[in-house]
């Protein structure tokens, strides 16, 4: 009987666990295996060492002295995704914002929630091609509106100092509404109102009591979305510069993720890009266990 007690948890855990065993650990492997070869899927899988990764994160000196990196775009796609990861404190306080306002008893919030959720339901692809429609040069909406006033909009897609401002706003626009506001409306409604009644008798007005309550109740919270945006953040980036820019112009939207595909899949250097995945995936178990590290006593 004791036996047969252990055994049940494990034949419910089965089928999660032959998943994760099949689309995640086995590539993982694979991906660690691979990234000391050099494959280009058409001849055999060549044994390179460490070579991968010298040629990712190595620098070499010239004969006057001065250093090259040995890939200096990995370096500036690296940029380019951290750059595009400062909308994600926009994106938190907006959804702060919305799920406070959709937590107060007005007519039609639910209906609001609804709609500022669809963009996380709607068909990603569709919705980019929407918003390349919006930002075109010549008869995109965004420009023409900004005509009315007297400015002349740029060519957001492709000009080389708007166009990653151009797809932080697609990012702003698609999460605010999304998982972070739901998690904050949750979070809202788990906060005790004594609290805030106790506080408006001791004459707090709305401002110190989102400052001295709100924001310290929902600490955790914060913390939990930050993590989870920091590492979407440092994996994301590729269907808005594969369907919107192509990485361009002069590789001013292309993020890791998406040279990770360039190399795979339009260079067929299969074991280079099994060793920036590796390197990406240092990254965010870097940046994670840091943000642990410093972030888990404001939550406690």
């Amino acid at each position: 009987m004791r036996h047969h007690h252990r055994l049940t948890p494990l034949l419910y855990l089965l089928p999660n666990l032959t998943g994760f065993a099949i689309f995640v650990l086995i590539p993982v492997a694979a991906a660690l295996v691979l990234s000391f070869f050099r494959w280009d899927l058409f001849h055999p899988p060549k044994f390179v060492g460490l070579d991968n990764f010298i040629d990712l994160l190595g620098w070499r000196r010239d004969a006057e002295g001065v250093i090259h990196l040995n890939d200096a775009g990995f370096w500036k796609y690296l940029y380019n995704t951290l750059y595009l990861m400062l909308a994600i404190p926009i994106t938190m306080f907006c959804s702060l914002v919305l799920a406070v306002l959709l937590n107060q008893k007005l007519p039609g919030r639910m209906f609001f929630r609804s709609v500022f959720f669809l963009p996380n339901i709607c068909a990603g692809v569709g919705l980019l091609l929407l918003w390349k429609f919006l930002y075109n040069n010549d008869f995109g909406l965004i420009n023409h509106m900004l005509a009315w006033v007297g400015i002349t909009g740029p060519d957001w897609l492709n000009s080389y100092n708007w166009s990653k401002p151009a797809l932080m706003i697609i990012m702003i626009w698609g999460s605010m509404g999304g998982t972070g506001m739901i998690l904050y409306l949750a979070g809202l409604q788990g906060i005790p109102p004594e609290l805030y009644e106790a506080a408006e008798i001791d004459g707090a007005n709305v401002l110190h009591r989102f400052r001295h309550i709100t924001i310290p109740m929902l600490a955790p919270t914060t913390f939990f979305i930050f993590i989870t945006a920091v590492i979407g953040g440092f994996q994301g980036g590729f269907d808005m510069a594969y369907i919107l820019t192509k990485g361009g112009p002069d590789g001013a939207t292309t993020t890791l993720s998406y040279y990770i595909y360039n190399h795979a899949f339009e260079y067929f250097n299969m074991g280079y890009a099994a060793a920036l995945s590796l390197v990406l995936f240092a990254l965010v178990l870097f940046v994670t266990m840091l943000s642990w590290r410093f972030g888990r006593g404001a939550t406690e």
